[in-house]
């Protein structure tokens, strides 16, 4: 049988040629380009200018108060009353207040013995000190390591409790709730938390309580985190710089001019009454810490941060456990914006000017435009602008600005000021994850919830690369195998091609020179793509 075409199968008047096709889809284009696509991405365009001028103001503002705070500010202990508390012969320790240690922990292997001997560590009279684990671990062997480590501490005289929970019904919130309620702390007048990989120092609270003994009206002293495996990776560094902008300028600022900050959910001490009267500890959201800080500073508590009282912790070392904190980190505060607002708008016991400050500095500016400036200006609508030359782009609002902002973030460490560069495209690449989160915590789509505990390696990778190296070993340790499309991420590699594309095409028909700048972010979201970033286990 002779062969049939194709063609003879397929009506006359559909036989066009790809040129006809690449011609017709041509034509649609330039017939909506100009009366819809340009002024839709002009309008992309002055949005985001709008926004990294309220970033920049924001940014500057900051920058003022810090230089004032740190030039005619008092410092916290003269700007509040503050005595320490003296040891005293003939009345004991009874001039000591009882304070109650909180450790939240959940499959802390690496960890937990930590923050338990720090505890156990501190310079506080013994009678007036109770510590109080709250395991929520799943792992049995891992439950049974922190107890057997409670009770060690407890044969030495330590008053430590081991306190474990059926479920884990609101995560952390929970557990601390649960621990409150607890007969044996009834009479604890202050609760001082620390996360699984915090140590505080032995006079941790002889130099905080004082605040809250001598001041009925603060309700929170917070302590600045510290990091001990800052140097680990780039990672990690990338890190410090970020959170070390976080406690040298906002919440010393925060402290200095409205006595209100974010709780950071460690290192930090409550009074217990103050927790009461706010309503609780609260699971509606994934930042309860956050929550409990605003409900009870709209009562009119007042807080105090003390950058010079540090807390040793561990910044997550992995790129997979980063993800997950910064979805909450994220997530929750755009929730709890959400939840919120009409409540502190609707208070009568906060100055106005307070309000201003919680609504549109603390929430509006730092946790919702500062993600999604970054994300949708250079990593969606500068780059199509290229595409799309029609549009215009000031070069104060795509050059100037962000440089200033970004010197500006850069004051708090200055030991990584030649990371500079780094920093800025990584945080370009963790934008498109933290702009995602806080729009599911704004419209509390399906993982506003979601609570994945933050991994933490302790000593775990020294050790193992002493292991290693020991030629005494008869045997090197097993290496891991693992597949590595486990660690592809291709939400990034999309992006990573897109920008590639915009800069291939800048470098052929442009005349700003973007391209340099898209290549280098494409490379960025290449290697956060493919998973090497990081510590890999």
């Amino acid at each position: 049988m002779a062969q049939i075409s194709p063609k003879l199968l397929i009506p006359e008047s559909f036989q066009v040629s790809r040129d006809d096709i690449t011609g017709q889809l041509g034509l649609i284009w330039e017939l909506i380009k100009t009366p819809l696509i340009v002024p839709l991405l002009q309008l992309g365009v002055y949005i985001c200018l709008a926004m990294s001028l309220m970033l920049f103001m924001e940014r500057v503002y900051m920058g003022i108060v810090i230089i004032l705070v740190k030039l005619f500010w008092k410092k916290p202990e003269k700007r509040y009353k503050f005595e320490f508390i003296q040891d005293d012969v003939e009345l004991g320790s009874s001039n000591f207040p009882v304070v109650l240690i909180q450790i939240p922990m959940f499959n802390e292997k690496e960890v937990y013995k930590i923050s338990i001997g720090a505890a156990c560590g501190l310079s506080w009279p013994s009678d007036r000190l109770v510590i109080q684990v709250l395991d929520d671990s799943t792992d049995p062997a891992i439950k049974l390591m922190v107890e057997q480590e409670c009770q060690r501490w407890a044969s030495k005289g330590i008053n430590i409790t081991y306190q474990i929970r059926e479920n884990r019904t609101g995560y952390k919130a929970g557990a601390l709730k649960e621990g409150l309620k607890r007969s044996y702390v009834k009479h604890c007048e202050y609760v001082a938390i620390f996360d699984a990989d915090f140590r505080p120092e032995p006079d941790f609270l002889r130099r905080s309580i004082p605040f809250l003994v001598n001041n009925p009206d603060i309700a929170l002293v917070q302590a600045r985190w510290r990091f001990v495996n800052a140097d680990e990776c780039l990672l990690t560094r990338m890190q410090e710089m970020s959170l070390d902008y976080h406690f040298t300028v906002e919440q010393e600022v925060g402290s200095a001019t409205h006595a209100f900050f974010g709780f950071n959910g460690t290192a930090g001490i409550w009074r217990i009454a103050a927790i009461n009267e706010a309503g609780g500890w609260k699971d509606r959201t994934t930042v309860e810490d956050m929550d409990l800080a605003v409900r009870a500073s709209l009562r009119g508590w007042k807080f105090v941060y003390l950058g010079d009282l540090q807390v040793k912790s561990e910044l997550p070392s992995t790129f997979k456990a980063f993800r997950f904190q910064q979805h909450r980190w994220s997530c929750g505060p755009a929730n709890l914006f959400r939840k919120m607002v009409w409540e502190i708008i609707q208070n009568k016991k906060v100055k106005f000017w307070k309000k201003v400050y919680v609504i549109y500095s603390f929430f509006f500016v730092r946790k919702i435009i500062a993600h999604m400036v970054t994300f949708c200006f250079y990593c969606v609508v500068l780059p199509l602008t290229i595409l799309i030359p029609e549009v215009w782009v000031p070069i104060w609002g795509a050059v100037y600005i962000p440089s200033v902002i970004t010197i500006l973030n850069s004051v708090g460490t200055p030991r990584s000021i030649h990371l500079l560069f780094y920093w800025i495209l990584f945080e370009n690449v963790m934008s498109l994850h933290r702009t995602k989160a806080t729009f599911i915590g704004l419209l509390e789509a399906g993982r506003a919830n979601e609570w994945v505990v933050t991994e933490k390696l302790g000593d775990a990778v020294k050790k193992a690369a002493d292991a290693a190296k020991n030629k005494n070993n008869a045997k090197a340790p097993r290496k891991l195998k693992f597949k590595f499309t486990d660690r592809l991420n291709t939400l990034e590699l999309g992006f990573a091609a897109f920008l590639f594309l915009c800069g291939c095409y800048d470098f052929v028909h442009g005349k700003n020179n973007y391209f340099v700048y898209l290549f280098l972010q494409t490379i960025t979201f290449f290697i956060t793509g493919i998973g090497y970033v990081g510590t890999i286990i």
